[in-house]
Order: structure tokens, then C-alpha cells, then sequence
């Protein structure tokens, strides 16, 4: 009998935390989108928010793959974007060219997490956003 709880890291046979993986999700959000908007380096980014208390309670090595793979990846995920856009990327608003970015790298980069977690996912975090 089910009871409509979130499933936690102890009900997945991976080991893989889903909830934690939202959280890395979101915050990776927050970094794209901090990255975009500032000439700052990537890692520069990365390290700031690894210094927030929050991150604790996030997947930390799935936070630094997102980012680091939107920013590794960005000419050939905008590319891939370009082709199902009615105006360039760079004229998206930022925080959805952000999550967009995001949902490409995983989809294109990330085959060991369904498309439909990916997909649900990019969901969730634009409507907090």
C-alpha cells in the first residue's frame, strides 16, 4: 500500500536521491542563470554556490555536472535549441533560456536519467521560477 510520500534514497536501488537531484536541479538553474547574466567564469559561479549552506542538502556532484556541462556544452546545446525556436536563443528570456539549457544538457548528455524525469523536472522548476 502506497502512502503518497516522496520516495526516498532508501527506496531506490541506485542509491540515487531524487529528491537531492531536484534540489541539485534548481539550484543548477540558479547558477546557469547567475552565469548568463555575468561575465563571470564558470567556476567562479560553481564556487560561490558551493559555499551556500543550502548545497549541503543537495546532490553536489550532480549540481557541478549540470553546470559544468551546460557551460562545456553551450554552443552545441543552443544549436540543438536553435532548430525549435522562432528567434534566437540569446532573445529567450533568461531564466527559460536557462532552464531550457538545462533540459537540453541532460536530454542530449545525461542518457542515464529518463527523458521523462528530465522533462517533468524542467516542469517543476519553471513554475517555482
Amino acid at each position: 500500500m502506497s502512502t503518497g510520500s516522496p520516495r526516498s534514497d532508501k527506496s531506490r536501488s541506485d542509491g540515487i536521491d531524487p529528491a537531492a537531484r531536484s534540489r541539485a536541479r534548481r539550484r543548477a538553474l540558479q547558477a546557469i542563470y547567475a552565469w548568463q547574466l555575468s561575465a563571470t567564469p564558470i567556476d567562479a559561479v560553481l564556487a560561490q554556490f558551493r559555499s551556500e549552506q543550502d548545497m549541503e542538502v543537495a546532490d553536489l556532484a550532480y549540481f557541478e555536472d549540470l553546470v559544468n556541462g551546460v557551460g562545456q556544452h553551450q554552443k552545441g546545446i543552443d544549436a540543438a535549441l536553435s532548430a525549435h525556436l522562432d528567434r534566437d536563443v540569446d532573445q529567450v528570456d533568461p531564466i527559460e533560456r536557462a532552464v531550457l539549457r538545462l533540459a537540453a544538457y541532460e536530454l542530449m548528455h545525461r542518457i542515464d536519467v529518463p527523458y521523462r524525469v528530465v522533462i517533468n523536472e524542467a516542469i517543476e522548476i519553471t513554475k517555482r521560477f
